[in-house]
C-alpha cells in the first residue's frame, strides 16, 4: 500500500472514532476528546511503524548485538573427552580415584589395544600382556594390585599416566 493511502486509511479511521466517541451520551465531550487523542496517537505511532517496515527499515543493532554476532560460538567439547580428562585430573589427585578409576579404565584400554591387535585377552595370558606392556606400565595396570596404603594421598602423577597412554598406543 502506498503511504499516501496509509495515511489517508489512519485519518478516516481517526475522524471515525472521534465520531463516534462524541456521539456516545454518557461521555463527555472533554473526555470523549481525550480518548481520542489516546487512540489517534496510538493509530499514528502504528502507521509509522508499518511505513518504515514497509521499506524494509529495521533498527540499527546496539554495540553488544553486533558483539554477540560477531563472535562464532565454540564448538562443545564431546563429553566423553571433558570425562577423561576429570579422570585423569581425580586420578593423579586421589590415590583411591586412581586405583577404583583411572587405573581400570588405563586397563581396559590396554585390554582393547592387546586383544585388537595381538589377539589374545589381558586377563588370560598375564605374562604375554606384561611382555608386551613393560614392566613399570604392567605394575600400574594389573588387576591384583592392592588397593594404596594412604587411600587420600597422591594418585598417579601425570607424566606416568602420559607414559602408560603412550606404551598402549605404541602396542
Amino acid at each position: 500500500m502506498r503511504p499516501r493511502w496509509l495515511y489517508a486509511r489512519a485519518g478516516l479511521i481517526a475522524l471515525v472514532a472521534l465520531i463516534v466517541l462524541v456521539a456516545i451520551p454518557k461521555l463527555s465531550t472533554p473526555r470523549a476528546f481525550a480518548i481520542w487523542v489516546v487512540l489517534a496517537t496510538a493509530l499514528v505511532l502504528f502507521t509509522l511503524i508499518q511505513h518504515r517496515r514497509g521499506y524494509g527499515w529495521s533498527p540499527p543493532a546496539s554495540r553488544f548485538e553486533a558483539a554477540l554476532r560477531s563472535k562464532k560460538p565454540r564448538p562443545p567439547e564431546p563429553v566423553e573427552l571433558l570425562r577423561m580428562q576429570r579422570e585423569l585430573v581425580l586420578g593423579s589427585a586421589d590415590a583411591d580415584h586412581a586405583h577404583r578409576r583411572l587405573l581400570p579404565l588405563l586397563r581396559g584400554a590396554a585390554a582393547a589395544r592387546i586383544s585388537a591387535r595381538h589377539g589374545f585377552e589381558l586377563g588370560r595370558r598375564p605374562e604375554a600382556a606384561q611382555a608386551l606392556l613393560g614392566e613399570d606400565v604392567w605394575e600400574l595396570l594389573r588387576s591384583d594390585r592392592p588397593p594404596p596404603e594412604d587411600r587420600h594421598g597422591p594418585g598417579v602423577p601425570p607424566a606416568q599416566v602420559a607414559a602408560v597412554i603412550e606404551r598402549i598406543e605404541s602396542l
